[in-house]
């Protein structure tokens, strides 16, 4: 949809030509290496995609929010008031989350009009929720000159999420969709939260991610409970050392863990972030060495171990990856995000793309009885105001 598409819907859903709305973009992102370490306080090397969230918004006379979004037909509206309290599952407590803590550090709100349009595919894994979260964070700030930096933003819309929404997600998503930079992948340890913006220079190769299309709402899976086992192992080892989390050790601990846990599920837990981390610090050193054929191997290893150790996978994700790799031209596949359904994304020789493409769908509908989606995205930036002209 172009920017004038999306005004005139504007228009038509609120009226007022006179009075055009301001637009914002926000991306969604993809993780290329280092899943469930983020609230681990591990290492992540996630990257800004060109798909994301549009929000035209505009102030009103009035005392209302409006909100709607032409993905969905479901509206809303309501008087601003001290707090809001979460409506359910509805793609609305993303919006009123972010809200709450602008009112929570006391800014004061007036009549707003929102229209949102995302091309992020929701439950995807590539993170449409912080999208919409920072857009709407974004677009406060900028309205009503708050003065808040990127960072405040990007805890503002976890806290929204953690608490309002009731995701314990870690903070990873929103820090990538907060501080992508164009064909730049972030390096980032989610403990003291220092980043390195990297290159990602894939030369003769392309990212492709494939949708499972396998829909899977987070604070229905077992994410929480992957969180559980984590701290549950956090909790046993602090009999070997005294840390705040798996991420204070390194691959050379890993072979302490049958000391100190007996449950092996949680064991396993505990060895997928240590090794985890271990691939992220490597996958960098050797991207910035332009090992690209290292790097996918990085990218194998560790969907084997979300596979195996973590169990984060299932039969749509497996069938993508491992079938994936059989084809030409793929150096890399993992599976990206919290996992139990959503993407994979892999990396592939530009000349094979199409094939790759063509095969693996086949494959996969004739496996799955489902065809899955394929996008080949571009690394874009952050979330931020957008030029825009009637």
């Amino acid at each position: 949809m172009d920017k004038k598409d999306f005004a005139e819907k504007f228009f038509e859903k609120y009226g007022n030509r006179n009075n055009n709305p301001v637009l914002f973009f926000s991306p969604g992102r993809v993780n290329l290496i280092g899943e469930h370490t983020d609230y681990n306080g591990g290492f992540v090397f996630p990257c800004a995609l060109n798909y994301g969230t549009y929000l035209l918004i505009r102030k009103t006379e009035d005392n209302n929010l409006n909100f709607s979004t032409i993905n969905f037909s479901d509206d809303f509206k309501t008087p601003l008031s001290d707090l809001f309290i979460n409506t359910g599952k509805k793609w609305i407590n993303y919006p009123l989350g972010v809200i709450n803590e602008f009112l929570k550090r006391g800014i004061k709100l007036s009549g707003l009009e929102f229209l949102y349009y995302g091309n992020v595919p929701n439950g995807a894994g590539l993170s449409s929720s912080a999208s919409i979260e920072m857009v709407t964070a974004v677009a406060l700030n900028d309205f009503f000159n708050t003065g808040f930096t990127t960072l405040d933003l990007v805890k503002m819309s976890q806290k929204a999420e953690n608490e309002f929404v009731g995701m314990n997600c870690g903070i990873m998503d929103q820090f990538a969709v907060g501080f992508g930079k164009k064909d730049h992948a972030i390096f980032l340890n989610c403990d003291t939260l220092s980043f390195e913006n990297v290159p990602l220079i894939l030369n003769d190769y392309s990212l492709i991610i494939s949708n499972t299309n396998k829909k899977r709402g987070l604070t229905d899976s077992k994410y929480n409970e992957r969180r559980g086992e984590c701290d549950k192992a956090v909790e046993l080892l602090q009999a070997y050392k005294p840390i705040r989390n798996l991420s204070e050790l390194n691959t050379g601990e890993i072979d302490q863990l049958e000391k100190y846990i007996e449950d092996s599920v949680v064991r396993n837990r505990a060895k997928h972030v240590i090794s985890e981390n271990g691939r992220v610090i490597e996958a960098v050193k050797v991207l910035k060495e332009n090992n690209l054929i290292r790097f996918g191997e990085l990218m194998n290893l560790s969907h084997d171990s979300l596979s195996y150790d973590y169990e984060v996978t299932g039969i749509e994700l497996d069938t993508l990856v491992y079938e994936g790799r059989k084809l030409p031209g793929v150096i890399g596949s993992r599976m990206t995000g919290a996992g139990f359904g959503g993407c994979t994304v892999s990396i592939v020789r530009k000349a094979d793309s199409a094939d790759f493409m063509t095969r693996l769908s086949e494959i996969y509908q004739q496996k799955i009885g489902v065809t899955p989606d394929f996008y080949l995205p571009e690394i874009g930036n952050g979330a931020e105001k957008s030029d825009f002209s009637l």
